[in-house]
């Protein structure tokens, strides 16, 4: 669930594909049938004032609900889980289980790379693959980043943002976390190019896949101490910023402070705004 926090892949690709959503959730008819419609009316306006709706959260009702099944699959199941892993696994086996994973990942980036339009991140995805892949033994060791060679990561939610759905409401899912309509859409297709989804040998790819959400997990551990107030809302306004950073490949937007015709007028201060 705090996945939203990674820095490297940004859309998992290892879930197994016929995973199915488990949660239907029922949105509850709140009151109680003695309130008055002027006390229902006063506490409608209390509400709004101390709990602003987010233009890209209309769904927060249902979506808090699946946020606290997820928080209470992995209090109880996922945390421990990646606390004793982190715990026993000397770190240059964690770098390489990451470096492996990371590897498996740049077909999905140079897939989307070339539906966005962009050859030359395709690629460099595509020579990490192959380097990465061969002298770097499977993908453990990270031999293209010592050669300088990266890629921006891309994922089917992006391109669906460059394709031109830029705005897309955010939604929680079970198990899977954090998303919007958009990611979600695009989730399929980030599972049909990873290519674990094609091994034959079941066993072997439901072991990769729960190493692969356990070495995430572990990841995030000692990140969970930036999380302030609202769990919630922290997380959902992480991952909305975060997506929106990818989608911009890193581009914040122009600075009007650092722009050259950039000019102040005497009119926008007083004589106050100079005195000691």
């Amino acid at each position: 669930m705090l996945r939203l926090f990674a820095t490297q892949d940004t859309a998992p690709g290892t879930w197994r594909p016929w995973l199915p959503v488990l949660l239907l959730a029922t949105l509850a008819v709140g009151g109680c049938a003695s309130t008055s419609p002027q006390e229902r009316d006063g506490e409608r306006e209390e509400g709004a004032v101390e709990q602003s709706a987010h233009p890209e959260d209309p769904w927060e009702g249902f979506n808090r609900r699946v946020f606290a099944f997820n928080d209470v699959l992995d209090r109880y199941a996922l945390k421990p889980v990646a606390t004793g892993y982190k715990t026993v696994t000397p770190q240059p086996v964690q770098t390489g289980v990451g470096n492996f994973f990371s590897n498996l990942g740049e077909i999905r980036t140079a897939i989307n790379s070339l539906l966005q339009g962009k050859p030359a991140n395709a690629g460099l995805a595509t020579s990490r693959f192959l380097i990465n892949s061969t002298v770097g033994i499977g993908g453990l060791l990270d031999y293209a980043t010592h050669m300088e060679i990266t890629a921006e990561r891309e994922d089917f939610g992006q391109t669906l943002a460059v394709w031109g759905w830029e705005d897309s409401r955010y939604l929680v899912l079970p198990l899977l976390g954090p998303r919007t309509l958009r990611d979600a859409s695009g989730f399929p297709l980030d599972i049909a190019a990873h290519p674990i989804t094609y091994m034959d040998d079941h066993q072997l790819r439901a072991g990769l896949t729960a190493l692969d959400i356990v070495h995430l997990r572990a990841g995030l551990l000692d990140q969970e101490s930036l999380i302030r107030g609202d769990r919630y809302r922290f997380i959902r306004d992480a991952y909305l910023q975060r997506r929106q950073f990818e989608i911009n490949d890193g581009e914040l937007g122009d600075d009007p402070f650092a722009m050259d015709d950039f000019e102040f007028d005497d009119s926008d201060f007083g004589d106050d705004d100079f005195a000691d």
